[in-house]
């Protein structure tokens, strides 16, 4: 018994010290809600002690959230054996709460409840966060898939996954972008080097950031704030790649539409600045174009102006923009077809004087103008335009639209422009009309030394432009014994009265002073001037003068004069620039003064000898003109006769031999077909006919008679030609001017000179290259026209065989023709040799009468001069010549249609 209580007890200390050491809350409750025993583990994790736990109810510990399903779980465990499971929070003694997750089975014969809790609030804390973790990735999901472009690519850049914004913001189905890379949506606006630094960046696992420009499918442009982020293998190797995009369009574009009222303020302060600044019209309106290619982005800028007298469209400037750096158009040659476009621009632009705004245009074979063989570019275009009148245009091309800033700034700087062209021109005006003044004065004196012409020129052209009441000229005749002063010359206002005819002497004391000391007067207002006397003033304010410019004219013969200019409608200023001009005028007066002195004392014995000089030259000319055209005229005749002669004894012998030709052939013919019968009826004759037949070759004489016949009916086709040819060239019946082709008579030209071109003798084989155009028929005057060919062309000739004689030239000898229309208005031939061409100083002289550089006797030197006269006197045309010394010559013949 001793032993079984020993045994009994032994356990019950292991059962104790299980019990006391175990990690979890181990404990044993009453059915009536009380603990009855708890292991030290209780206090350990709540902090409570024994008695305390034990002396309340075991709910009052349970967080009151807990409470309900705590009670329900007590039921079910008094009401059954089996185990149940739950968690609840318990309250600790510092006031906190500990999840606590509970297995306990209830014995109702001894009503109590063996339940075993563990503390599991680090765990439920972990699951807590993890399920808060989860609710904000899903919210984070969420907000991304709303606001921002997700897309994730493999490795290599091929798109695995897009989300329903990078669809609608691309305008891209899902299954279009899926395996695509994102190329597809490139907008071309980055270079090259921008996505070889983004490649660079991810594939070495770092995350890029940045802003790019896309096109969506529709072909609109949208900006995207946009963070690549690469996904990493274990060996740190990126697998994937997620990008993250914010549309950033708006925000971009606002900044756009800053940056461009900025850049659009430089450019019309800058703008304004150029047209501000000195220079010609041409000057200004190309640093306009240079600043407007600087600020905008444009492919073509030109301004276009009417050409004051003709009315035509002229380019005064512009600038070509390429993708390196703009350029200046140095000539028209920069663009092609300028006038046409430019043409058509004015034609819409008359009717309604309206800009034209972006309009699409589309140009091909542009390849010098936009690299590439068809460009759709941008076209605008505004008219410049004062008062009404269109004056101008500037045109722009550009690769993108224009926005509406942009394009009401281009309206005003039209505007200015229109305005600085205007000013330009009445400024050019009045210093070409002022410089006009001064050449014209100068050309009379030159020319006529008119004193009375010069003078009275001076002061009308005064008047008119400085724009004034009156203006004449003041002579002082120093007479000993009686000195007088007079208006000679006078340019007034019509409502004024006239100041001609001499002043009298007790009026003039104060001018004739001023003319003596060659002083200059300015007098803005004469009643706020102290510095004339009353006298002076007296006369002036008689005449109404408010304002006068009184400037000497020095001469050396002794006279004594003066240019007066008068304003009668107030003050008037005199500036520097007026005051300068006609102290200019007044030194040619002086000068011509001087020069009429002399050319009257010279004038009778002058006269004389210019007018025998210029009847020796007239008769000299006359003579020289009279014996060209009689060697000419008689050569011209002596040649048509000659040929009309030769033409006409050839013709006759060779009509003969080439009609008899078709009965001899016929009568060949008749007898070849009696021969045939006879062989055939008698095919085996005589032995003398066949030995003879075996001796003459009968087959050979059959076959040869017949082709001998043939070639005698070409040879007389080619004389029958050559004939006409000669007649043709001759055109001895062909007085007048008619209709005819000028290729025929070139091609006449070269069959009479056949012999000369083709071989000569001295192994000359020249070579005849005919680039004919299409030519309408010309009215001239054909004989003489082909006398100018056949000169041309023996010229030609006679320059290669002489090349070729002197082996100075290893080419083979040419002659090219061209011929084509100029302008609708004329046509145009132009023969040229490779020969050894001629200097300058021959060249000149190339025109002249008896002028020639060939040896004695090969040639008279009036082929040339003759056909100079033919061609521009007789035909109203050009006859020239280009030529260089080693590089051959080049007959330029134009005649109108």
């Amino acid at each position: 018994m001793k032993l079984v209580e020993s045994g009994y007890k032994q356990f019950e200390e292991k059962y104790s010290r299980f019990f006391s050491l175990s990690i979890d809350l181990l404990c044993i409750a009453n059915f009536d809600g009380y603990f009855k025993y708890l292991n030290p583990k209780w206090t350990q994790t709540l902090g409570w002690s024994d008695e305390e736990l034990i002396s309340k109810p075991f709910i009052e510990f349970v967080h009151p959230e807990d409470r309900e399903f705590t009670i329900i779980a007590a039921q079910k465990i008094t009401q059954s054996v089996d185990a149940i499971s739950f968690e609840n929070r318990y309250l600790c003694r510092d006031g906190s709460y500990k999840w606590l997750s509970w297995n306990a089975t209830g014995f109702s014969e001894e009503n109590f409840i063996y339940a075993v809790a563990r503390d599991i609030t680090l765990n439920k804390q972990n699951e807590i966060e993890l399920q808060k973790s989860i609710r904000e990735l899903e919210a984070f999901k969420f907000a991304l898939n709303a606001h921002s472009l997700v897309a994730i690519t493999d490795k290599t850049g091929r798109i695995t996954y897009v989300n329903n914004q990078f669809c609608e913001i691309s305008k891209y189905s899902k299954e279009e972008l899926l395996g695509q890379d994102h190329r597809i949506i490139n907008s071309g606006h980055h270079t090259k080097e921008f996505f070889a630094d983004l490649w660079k960046t991810i594939v070495q696992g770092k995350i890029w950031k940045g802003e790019i420009k896309n096109k969506a499918k529709d072909g609109s442009f949208y900006w995207v704030d946009t963070l690549i982020a690469p996904m990493l293998n274990p060996d740190g190797q990126p697998y994937q790649y997620v990008s993250i995009r914010t549309d950033i369009t708006q925000r971009k574009l606002s900044e756009l539409a800053l940056l461009e009222r900025s850049r659009l303020s430089v450019l019309s302060a800058e703008v304004s600045l150029a047209l501000s600044q000195s220079g010609t019209l041409p000057e200004i309106l190309q640093n306009c174009t240079n600043t407007i290619s600087q600020y905008l982005d444009i492919a073509f800028v030109c301004i276009w102006t009417f050409e004051g007298q003709t009315n035509q469209l002229q380019l005064q400037a512009g600038v070509h923009c390429t993708d390196v750096a703009c350029s200046a158009l140095s000539d028209t040659q920069n663009f092609p077809n300028h006038m046409v476009l430019a043409n058509n621009i004015i034609g819409l632009m008359n009717q309604n004087h309206q800009a034209i705004f972006n309009e699409e245009l589309s140009i091909n074979n542009s390849e010098n103008l936009f690299d590439s063989t068809s460009s759709i570019v941008r076209f605008s275009a505004y008219p410049l335009i004062v008062e009404q009148q269109l004056i101008g245009i500037i045109a722009l091309f550009s690769k993108q639209l224009f926005t509406e800033p942009t394009h009401n700034l281009l309206n005003w700087i039209a505007n200015n422009i229109a305005v600085a062209i205007d000013r330009i021109l009445a400024r050019e005006e009045l210093l070409s009309r002022r410089e006009a003044l001064l050449l014209r004065l100068a050309s009379q004196i030159r020319s006529s030394l008119n004193i009375d012409m010069i003078l009275e020129t001076a002061v009308n052209e005064i008047r008119s432009l400085l724009q004034i009441d009156r203006c004449y000229f003041l002579c002082y005749l120093p007479h000993p014994s009686q000195p007088s002063l007079t208006i000679t010359y006078e340019a007034r206002n019509l409502n004024l009265p006239t100041m001609l005819g001499s002043i009298p002497l007790q009026k003039s004391t104060f001018l004739t002073k001023i003319l003596l000391s060659q002083e200059l007067i300015c007098i803005d207002n004469i009643n706020n001037n102290s510095h004339i006397d009353y006298d002076m003033q007296k006369l002036l304010t008689e005449f109404g003068i408010t304002s006068q410019l009184l400037l000497p004219v020095k001469s050396n013969s002794g006279e004594i004069g003066a240019i007066v200019c008068s304003h009668c409608s107030g003050d008037r200023i005199w500036t520097n620039s007026e005051i300068n001009l006609l102290e200019a005028v007044c030194d040619q007066l002086g000068i011509a003064i001087d020069h009429a002195q002399l050319y009257t004392q010279s004038r009778s014995a002058t006269l004389a000898a210019q007018t025998q000089a210029t009847k020796l030259t007239e008769t000299l000319h006359k003579l020289q003109q009279t014996q060209s055209q009689l060697i000419q005229n008689e050569k011209m005749s002596s040649l048509g006769q000659l040929v009309a002669g030769v033409a006409h004894e050839i013709n006759n012998p060779v009509n003969f031999i080439h009609g008899n030709l078709t009965y001899a052939n016929e009568y060949f013919q008749e007898m070849l077909t009696l021969l045939h019968l006879y062989q055939q009826h008698y095919p085996n004759p005589q032995a003398e006919i066949h030995d003879f037949a075996e001796k003459i070759d009968l087959g050979f004489i059959t076959d040869d008679l017949s082709k001998l016949l043939s070639s005698m009916n070409m040879g007389t086709n080619r004389i029958r030609e050559i004939v006409l040819g000669l007649r043709n060239f001759s055109r001895h019946d062909e007085a007048e001017k008619k209709l005819v082709d000028i290729h025929e008579g070139i091609e006449n030209t070269l069959l009479i000179l056949h012999h000369r071109w083709k071989n000569n003798g001295i192994g000359l084989d020249i070579s005849i290259v005919k680039e004919y155009g299409t030519l309408p028929l010309v009215d001239c005057y054909p004989g003489q026209l082909n006398q100018v060919f056949m000169n041309v062309l023996t010229n030609a000739i006679d320059a290669l065989e002489e090349s070729i004689s002197n082996l100075k030239t290893t080419d083979k000898p040419q002659i090219i023709i061209r011929t084509e229309i100029l302008d609708n208005k004329s046509v145009v031939i132009r023969i040229a040799d490779n020969g050894l061409g001629m200097d300058e100083d021959v060249r000149k002289r190339l025109f002249d009468p008896f002028f020639t550089t060939k040896e004695v006797g090969k040639g008279t030197g009036l082929g040339l001069s003759i056909s100079y006269q033919i061609v521009v006197e007789k035909h109203g045309g050009i006859l020239n010549c280009l030529s260089e010394p080693g590089k051959g010559t080049e007959f330029w013949i134009e005649i109108p249609i």
